[in-house]
């Protein structure tokens, strides 16, 4: 007898992350949902035509506002893995914008994932951003799934694109609390700047933000030194390393609570150090940059990732080498770096 195909629904098809993850888990033999707010739009979804060669794809249209609009998209899936956000870094009324659908939305999916009956285990995606934003004096720290994001110093502080950590600790807080009464298996992921290709080629913030130095362009580069100062380093990880990493803590029945992923801590001096060593023909210029000259050499802070690995994942993507190996390829072939 054929054994049945095990079937997951990833919240969110026509994002970044949510795309590749759909990829890899096509590769992987799953049947596979996957949810858009419009699937009528062809251009934001038509890598997702393509990625149905690969085997099992279904695209429901679903709404994080909209109460019971993932009831069919989940509904005999074995896995949830909920990625789908609302992201707006600068928004107008950040406690409307972004915190309150983030926490209503994620609550939302949830609800559909008890009415289903058959999934196992929810997988949500959120980020370093909960770990990571708190006031640290010094250096040598090092910040593992006990540490969470300061919501009343950002509430009060209000730099940068504060309202997103919020969103992140207030949807995992949220999460929990939900999973534990109604009697859930639910696991989060908190990833580092995720970079690498994918099938959705729609925001490549991130990926923008890595190559900066490489492309010259000040805005991104900005935003390298604004996660530098607000982290303590930067911390990086590649796409596929967090895919395989969401598949592995689905999988692996005794996982649980929550897990950081990220692939390694350098800093902004260490990667221009690098990159100027290894891409001379960008001649990578950090003089041009007023702050660039007080950052530090190492890092202050080291965001860990110890309790994914003492479980059992490997990462592939360890070093700087292998990651900018990848992701410049990968921007040359976008147009964001000239070959």
């Amino acid at each position: 007898m054929a054994t049945r195909r095990k079937t997951a629904c990833v919240t969110g098809g026509s994002g970044y992350i949510a795309s590749a993850l759909v990829k890899m888990l096509l590769e992987k033999g799953y049947a596979v949902k996957t949810t858009v707010r419009n699937p009528d739009d062809a251009e934001k979804n038509a890598h997702l035509k393509a990625l149905a060669a690969l085997g099992s794809l279904e695209v429901f249209r679903a709404d994080l506002n909209e109460e019971g609009s993932f009831d069919h998209a989940v509904a005999g899936c074995d896995y949830a893995f909920l990625v789908a956000a609302p992201v707006s870094l600068m928004p107008e009324n950040p406690e409307k914008d972004v915190i309150e659908p983030a926490v209503h939305g994620t609550l939302n999916v949830m609800r559909s994932c008890v009415r289903a009956g058959t999934v196992k285990r929810v997988v949500l995606t959120s980020s370093v951003a909960a770990v990571s934003s708190r006031p640290l004096e010094g250096d040598g720290h090092v910040l593992d799934e006990e540490s969470w994001s300061d919501v009343e110093f950002l509430r009060s502080t209000k730099t940068g694109p504060w309202a997103y950590s919020v969103s992140k600790v207030l949807v995992e807080k949220a999460a929990m609390a939900f999973a534990e009464d109604k009697g859930i298996s639910l696991v989060t992921v908190c990833p580092a700047v995720t970079v690498g290709e994918a099938p959705a080629a729609n925001d490549l913030t991130s990926v923008s933000i890595i190559l900066s130095l490489l492309s010259g362009d000040d805005a991104y580069a900005g935003a390298l030194e604004h996660i530098e100062r607000a982290t303590g380093s930067i911390p990086i990880l590649h796409i596929e390393d967090l895919c395989r990493a969401e598949m592995f803590v689905a999988e692996e029945e005794a996982a649980s609570g929550r897990y950081i992923v990220c692939g390694l801590n350098p800093t902004a001096v260490e990667i221009a150090r690098f990159l100027a060593a290894n891409y001379p023909q960008y001649k990578v210029n950090t003089d041009r940059y007023e702050w660039f000259r007080d950052l530090p050499e190492k890092p202050r802070v080291c965001i860990s990732s110890a309790k994914l690995v003492k479980e059992g994942f490997e990462y592939k993507y360890k070093n700087l080498d292998g990651i900018y190996g990848s992701v410049v390829e990968y921007g040359r072939a976008l147009g964001i770096l000239p070959y």
